[in-house]
């Protein structure tokens, strides 16, 4: 009788900033709590220290997208130089509207390039009408209708403008890449703990998550003139082209005077306020549906006023199509 063969996987430990994050969010139907998520949060003050910490917030985490207004950065240190709509789509996760992808065709087209020369992940919109007509029209997953194909845009640009290949312009050896590094450590004031491929084929970097809100204040509060300025304005000018129709990133920036903001795969947010003060949190669980009621409360906290919180806060429960219950936040 032979015997049956085990696999076994290595036991990776929990991070810190997952295994000690206290439960900010329940998920209620009926008065019922059904569900409780667990963040990590923090907001830091202009000089960088901690104003509000809940969690293991100097422990590293992946920023996903909400690493993309630095690394915007860096490549406009790098030489970039690009209308305020196409720095604000780099710093996009973008919702495949018609008025995205053409702003990723101008930017691809003022270097010389066309959009057969992105690499990153192919997929469909996000934007639901937009996902829509491509389905009806029979097309197919392509990379620039996927939410990060300004970024890659602007990395294809950043390597046409200082002469790097742009064939090996994901490799986090590349000269490119090298300079995001650069950057995201300069600004989060980290140590680059961890490297790995992100979604969309590129780098993602670890940096601690109050390293990540450091980074946003910096950004927001830079003096005019600045290559931090000019990225945090065309942000703030430009707030449909960093999320779209719906997305809540976009009513945050559109509604709140000098604030900047980037939402995040695997349930991160950032944001950064025009007094230095910075936030960025982490729901342990990687699920999005607390993600922006926790901010919300974070925000009120700190005394941020915005009429674009009540949508962020909007989160209704439903049972048989119709609201039973809410997220709400809890121990904020």
């Amino acid at each position: 009788m032979s015997t049956p063969h085990t696999h076994t996987t290595p036991q990776t430990p929990t991070p810190p900033a997952l295994d000690r994050a206290p439960v900010l969010a329940h998920y209620v139907r009926g008065g019922f709590v059904e569900s409780a998520h667990r963040a990590s949060v923090v907001a830091t003050a202009p000089d960088g220290s901690h104003l509000l910490a809940l969690g293991a917030v100097d422990d590293p985490i992946f920023p996903r997208s909400s690493n993309k207004p630095v690394q915007t950065l860096a490549m406009v240190r790098a030489g970039l130089r690009m209308p305020p709509a196409h720095l604000a789509i780099a710093s996009a996760s973008h919702s495949g509207e018609d008025f995205h992808l053409a702003a990723v065709r101008e930017m691809l087209a003022s270097v010389g390039l066309t959009e057969a020369a992105l690499q990153n992940t192919p997929d469909y919109p996000v934007n639901e009408e937009a996902r829509e007509a491509v389905l009806r029209a029979g097309g197919s997953k392509l990379p620039i209708t996927q939410n990060c194909s300004g970024k890659h845009a602007a990395m294809l640009a950043t390597c046409v403008v200082n002469g790097w290949d742009t064939e090996t312009y994901r490799d986090p050896a590349h000269p490119l890449q090298q300079a995001i590094s650069e950057t995201l450590a300069e600004l989060t004031g980290d140590e680059i703990t961890a490297v790995a491929v992100d979604g969309c084929g590129a780098p993602v970097m670890a940096v601690t998550l109050a390293g990540l809100a450091r980074a946003f204040g910096r950004l927001a509060s830079a003096e005019p003139g600045t290559h931090e300025a000019e990225v945090a304005d065309a942000i703030r000018g430009n707030p449909a082209y960093l999320g779209g129709t719906g997305r809540d990133v976009t009513a945050l920036v559109e509604a709140t005077p000098g604030l900047i903001a980037k939402d995040g795969a695997e349930s991160v947010y950032a944001v950064g306020l025009a007094d230095g003060r910075g936030v960025a949190l982490k729901v342990a669980d990687g699920y999005p549906r607390a993600k922006p009621v926790i901010l919300a409360a974070a925000l009120r906290r700190l005394g941020v006023e915005s009429s674009a919180l009540e949508q962020l806060e909007h989160s209704p429960v439903l049972g048989h199509g119709e609201p039973v219950g809410a997220i709400v936040a809890v121990n904020l």
